[in-house]
């Protein structure tokens, strides 16, 4: 979905809460919602500054908050780094192959010189969005990584 629509429908998102509660309930009771709630608003917590300042989307966000209501804390914890590697590596990759590191550090360099003179926060590659092609060009859709950090770590590699 969000290869084909450049988002993940919300009805998605929460339709999967209800799976992941459900079965944190049916498996470990009240102790299984509890552990479930204090690892979605860790995902919350840590990624909604992200998503602020154009860092991550809202679906990124949401996708992440949902799977916390499958595991724990801490496997959460360790998924979502596992998922920012890999897209590290999607995002290394991309600037390889579209051929614009420079350019993308040139202007990541003027963003945080920008938010340090200015003192405060704005969002991360706002104006790209008028040029459909350097707004693409940088961008990769982070349900991937996310989707490939969860099945590591389902398949026993973290």
């Amino acid at each position: 979905m969000d290869f084909a629509y450049d988002r993940i429908y919300n009805g998605w998102i929460l339709f999967g809460i209800l799976i992941g509660l459900s079965f944190r309930f049916l498996d470990f009771q009240w102790q299984g919602l509890y552990e479930a709630a204090v690892s979605m608003l860790l995902s919350f917590v840590l990624l909604y500054p992200l998503y602020k300042i154009n860092g991550l989307g809202a679906g990124d966000v949401k996708l992440f908050i949902m799977l916390g209501s499958f595991v724990r804390a801490g496997i959460q914890l360790r998924i979502m780094v596992a998922s920012f590697v890999i897209g590290a590596v999607f995002s290394a990759w991309k600037l390889v192959s579209e051929r614009n590191f420079g350019e993308r550090m040139r202007y990541l360099f003027a963003y945080f010189a920008d938010v340090f003179c200015k003192r405060e926060w704005r969002l991360y590659g706002e104006e790209l969005k008028e040029d459909y092609r350097l707004y693409t060009s940088n961008k990769i859709h982070f349900a991937l990584p996310a989707f490939i950090g969860a099945a590591l770590w389902m398949g026993g590699f973290y």
